[in-house]
């Protein structure tokens, strides 16, 4: 049947909406555990690489099935919106690949495969342009399975990252604030106001991250951004932890543990630390490391524990939820991470099943309106050490996608007024 001039310019709009949606990463079913993706560093974070550099990553599948595995890799604008370049302009060789590398779990009460990726590879043999990126991972079903997000960038431009107390005296205890300053290298910006975009990230954790400032003024070709309140974050407090390296033994943080059907380490009791004064505790600002005792290959002789977290506050709440936070899970909130509340121990509980190593992480408060309170389990404190990292796009008259030329870091160890 011929399709009329109507329905045509329905189906065209269609397409064009669905291909202007901004994408946000999907969580991995039950039985994809221990996601890692990282640059050159030892743990586990958004990676923000430098062009010709590469990436890898990592997850174990805990059916057992030696299932197939494909990936690809998709470019997208600093809104997290698709580009318009062909696969062809922004990647050297092929995606859609079957991912190789995998190993099954060894000497472990947990049966699992581990799979690895390298980006570049054999197959994909490199990134060819700055920007956002998505690796996405396919099942033999052509079901998306999980995603990740990590940003390419050429240093084009010299990036200032000074860190500062709010400069709102309400809460100048608070919050710490981003001042930034670009500089562009052997080149001019053409209307910066409309070709710069700017991204502000705390702890390597894009949900809170804050984006698109403009430069408040210039001093000659360098842009300057000094906001009041637009460039804070709340600040947080430092991450609790717990080391599971060695199952059988109990720690610091591990009360005590019991051998069933895998291990279970039970943790200390938290407390509710934003009534109470900051204390310095060093921490990995969310981040864990897959680490295990007398193991030659970590990869695969990490065994997964059930741990067990108990915060103590008293009350139940009605119309809130209160759920752990961190990035063993890429900082997502779902019905896995709910504390729920005990009325014989008083006490908020919960229970994960996480492979061996260290990790950081933190109780946050969801209210009914879905809105994240990071801070009202954990208390906020200007003295807490965060660090940020400012990525900075840049699209030229003319230009078909937002490049990223520019990558500054700082931390609020180094905080001032």
């Amino acid at each position: 049947m011929p399709i009329n001039l109507k329905q045509f310019l329905l189906v065209s709009l269609i397409s064009l909406t669905s291909y202007a949606q901004v994408v946000t990463e999907t969580s991995p079913p039950d039985y994809i555990k221990s996601i890692i993706i990282k640059g050159n560093s030892q743990e586990s974070q958004l990676p923000i690489i430098q062009l010709g550099e590469g990436i890898l990553l990592e997850f174990d599948a805990l059916n057992g099935d030696e299932a197939d595995f494909y990936y690809t890799i998709e470019h997208y604008d600093y809104d997290w919106t698709p580009s318009d370049l062909a696969k062809t302009e922004y990647l050297d060789g092929f995606d859609n690949q079957r991912i190789q590398d995998y190993e099954n779990s060894f000497n472990t009460y947990q049966i699992y495969s581990h799979y690895s990726l390298r980006v570049p590879n054999s197959q994909t043999k490199r990134l060819l342009k700055t920007g956002n990126y998505m690796i996405k991972v396919f099942d033999e079903d052509d079901v998306l399975v999980f995603s990740r997000k990590f940003i390419v960038y050429q240093e084009k431009a010299g990036v200032g990252v000074a860190i500062k107390r709010s400069r709102d005296v309400k809460h100048i205890n608070e919050k710490q604030s981003v001042d930034i300053s670009i500089t562009p290298r052997n080149f001019f910006f053409n209307n910066p106001k409309k070709t710069i975009k700017t991204l502000l990230i705390q702890n390597n954790n894009l949900n809170t991250a804050i984006s698109d400032l403009e430069p408040m003024y210039t001093i000659g070709s360098e842009l300057i951004y000094r906001y009041d309140t637009e460039s804070s974050f709340w600040a947080g407090n430092e991450y609790l932890f717990f080391d599971s390296k060695d199952p059988r033994s109990s720690n610091a943080a591990t009360r005590y543990i019991d051998l069933k059907d895998l291990y279970h380490n039970y943790l200390y009791a938290d407390i509710v630390r934003a009534n109470r004064p900051y204390t310095y505790n060093p921490d990995i600002n969310g981040n864990f490391v897959i680490t295990a005792l007398d193991a030659d290959d970590i990869s695969i002789e990490a065994d997964y524990i059930w741990v067990h977290f108990y915060l103590d506050k008293l009350e139940l709440l009605e119309s809130k939820t209160i759920h752990i936070y961190g990035n063993f899970n890429n900082y997502a909130i779902d019905e896995s991470t709910k504390m729920t509340y005990n009325e014989e121990s008083g006490l908020y509980e919960n229970q994960l099943k996480l492979k061996q190593g260290f990790y950081n992480y933190k109780y946050v408060m969801v209210n009914e309106n879905g809105e994240l309170l990071e801070g009202a389990i954990s208390g906020n404190f200007d003295q807490t050490e965060n660090n940020y990292k400012v990525v900075v796009y840049y699209r030229d008259l003319g230009a078909r996608y937002d490049a990223v030329i520019g990558l500054g870091e700082g931390s609020s160890i180094k905080i001032t007024n």
